[in-house]
């Protein structure tokens, strides 16, 4: 037999090894990170897009202006994170948009920065809804978290914010 007879079917090899190859990297492009869902993380950019679908053909639906904002991914698809903020609204971001930086938000009323860990000790700062702070840990089997806002650190109620869970510990 001479090679030449061969070259169909090793073309054909070729071609099917090239379309396995595609079908793998485009499920593990679907698969997302196999890390946990829902999970917080907080936004990288000073500018971020939320798109009503996950891709760049998908329109605009709302623009963040506030770096650090803190959002809950809920979803995965490729590169693209379904995404909901402290106010219900969701939506999808590019993963580069986002940081594994844990930041709150202060929710609904004027909230105290105590000193410790006790309703009655000193309080170190007020802080207004929307103020946005960094996470600094949340003991387990406590219902405080420590955290820095506008320069200052002390503790919060996980009650009185947003970005962090119920049960969750942080250290």
């Amino acid at each position: 037999m001479r090679l030449k007879n061969f070259r169909p079917i090793i073309v054909f090899g070729l071609f099917l090894a090239l379309a396995i190859a595609l079908a793998d990297a485009a499920v593990a492009q679907n698969r997302g990170t196999g890390l946990p869902l829902p999970r917080y993380v907080s936004l990288r950019a000073s500018e971020v897009n939320m798109r009503t679908g996950p891709g760049v053909q998908y329109p605009v639906e709302w623009v963040y202006r506030r770096q650090h904002l803190p959002v809950e991914i809920i979803a995965e698809y490729g590169t693209w994170r379904k995404v909901r903020d402290w106010q219900a609204t969701q939506g999808w971001v590019h993963q580069s948009m986002l940081a594994g930086r844990r930041t709150f938000v202060v929710t609904d009323s004027v909230r105290t920065l105590r000193s410790r860990t006790d309703s009655n000790s000193g309080a170190v700062a007020r802080l207004e809804p929307g103020v946005i702070g960094r996470i600094l840990g949340c003991p387990a089997d406590s219902g405080w978290c420590k955290v820095e806002a506008e320069g200052r650190e002390g503790w919060l109620r996980r009650v009185e914010i947003w970005g962090v869970y119920r049960h969750e510990t942080l250290e």
